[in-house]
């Protein structure tokens, strides 16, 4: 394995933990200062939906590093 594909993998670990934590909504987590902040900017469900769609790209591009062959 290479180090694109690991960073591959990792992208897609922290996609999940991302798309995890805006479904979920740990209280642990998403009362934190910079959560807190993009509450404030984007109000609750721009927020949640900011993070799926960031948790979308970040895992498409850990797929595609994981496919790529470099």
């Amino acid at each position: 394995m290479n180090g694109w594909a690991l960073l591959g993998l990792v992208f897609i670990i922290y996609s999940v933990f991302i798309l995890f934590v805006s479904i979920k909504k740990p209280t642990s987590i998403w009362e934190m200062k910079k959560i807190q902040g993009f509450k404030k900017m984007f109000g609750e469900n721009g927020t949640v939906v900011f993070f799926i769609i960031w948790g979308l790209i970040i895992g498409s591009l850990g797929v595609w590093m994981l496919v790529t062959k470099v």
